[in-house]
C-alpha cells in the first residue's frame, strides 16, 4: 500500500467517525481530487507526491461540509456539473426521476418533444433530458439568481433555454404545448428542520428544501402550472419525499384535470415521484 491509499484508510475512519454516510466513497473522491487522477488511479500516486491539501479537505467534509462544494463539481447521469455554495447538489435518487422522463418521451410519438423543467437548480435535469433526448427542446427555469448563475454556466453551449423567474408563474407563451413538464421541487416541511441531514440543512439554500408545513405547497402550485403548460395528453413528473408518497398523486386528481396519477419507487424502493397526464389526446 502506498502513502496515498494509508491516508485514505485514516481518513475514512475519521470521516466514519463524524457520521459521514458514504466515508470510503468520500475519502478516495477527495484524495482523487486533491491529487487530480481519478480514483482508480490512487494507487499511482508516488509517496513522494503526496499533498498534505487531502487534510484540509477532509476537515471540511468531517465538519459534514458536502462533498461536492469541496470538489465543486456533482456528478448526474453522465454529467459533470458545477455546483458550489448557492445552488441545491443534485441527488442520485434524482436520477431515477429523469429516467422515468426520458423513457416516456422516448415513447412519445412526437419528433422534436417540448420539455419544461421547473426549479431547475444546478440545471441537472434539464441538460440530462437535453443530452439523452438529442431532439428535445427544453426550457428550465430558476428563480434564485446564485443557483441560475450555476445553471447557467452549467447550460454554456448546450441546447438548454434558460429562464430566470418564479416556476409557479413561468413561460405563459408556452401554454398547452409542452410535452413534458418534469420538477424536483422544495418538499420538505418546515416541521423536519432538525432532522435533515446537516449537508443539506446548513449548505443547501432553504428556498430548494423547504415548502410549507406539509412541504407540499410549491408542489400544489406546480400542478397549476404543469397544467396551464401541458398539451392534452402531456405529462407531468415530479419528485417528492418519501414519506409523502401516499399525498402527492391525490393533488393531480381527475377533479383538476389529471388521469393515470401514479407514484413511482426509487432505487431503494422508497416512493420517490408522482407522475401523471392532462387529460385529452
Amino acid at each position: 500500500m502506498n502513502l496515498l491509499l494509508a491516508e485514505v484508510a485514516q481518513a475514512t475512519l475519521r470521516l466514519a467517525d463524524a457520521g459521514v454516510p458514504s466515508p470510503r466513497f468520500d475519502a478516495e473522491e477527495l484524495a482523487a481530487y486533491v491529487h487530480g487522477v481519478k480514483r482508480g488511479e490512487l494507487h499511482t500516486v508516488a509517496d513522494g507526491d503526496f499533498d498534505a491539501r487531502f487534510w484540509e479537505a477532509v476537515a471540511r467534509r468531517e465538519a459534514r461540509e458536502p462533498l461536492q462544494h469541496i470538489t465543486g463539481r456533482a456528478f448526474f447521469r453522465y454529467l459533470e456539473l458545477e455546483v458550489g455554495p448557492g445552488v441545491f447538489v443534485p441527488r442520485p435518487e434524482t436520477e431515477v426521476v429523469v429516467g422515468w422522463a426520458i423513457e416516456a418521451l422516448r415513447a412519445m410519438d412526437v419528433a422534436e418533444p417540448l420539455v419544461v423543467d421547473l426549479c431547475t437548480g444546478s440545471g441537472a435535469i434539464a441538460l440530462a433530458v437535453a443530452q439523452e433526448v438529442p431532439r428535445s427542446v427544453v426550457h428550465a427555469v430558476e428563480l434564485d439568481e446564485r443557483a441560475f448563475a450555476f445553471a447557467a454556466r452549467n447550460a454554456a453551449g448546450s441546447r438548454v433555454h434558460l429562464h430566470q423567474g418564479d416556476a409557479l408563474a413561468a413561460l405563459p407563451q408556452l401554454n398547452g404545448t409542452v410535452d413534458l413538464v418534469i420538477s424536483n421541487p422544495p418538499y420538505i416541511p418546515l416541521e423536519e428542520w432538525e432532522n435533515v441531514a446537516p449537508e443539506a440543512r446548513d449548505h443547501d439554500p432553504e428556498m430548494a428544501l423547504f415548502s410549507g408545513q406539509d412541504g407540499l405547497d410549491v408542489i400544489r402550485g406546480l400542478s397549476r402550472t404543469a397544467y396551464r403548460l401541458l398539451r392534452p395528453g402531456g405529462v407531468v413528473v415530479v419528485e417528492h419525499a418519501d414519506t409523502q408518497g401516499g399525498t402527492v398523486p391525490w393533488i393531480f386528481n381527475e377533479e383538476s384535470g389529471w388521469v393515470d396519477a401514479a407514484d413511482h419507487r426509487d432505487l431503494n424502493n422508497r416512493p420517490r415521484f408522482t407522475t401523471a397526464r392532462k387529460v385529452g389526446a
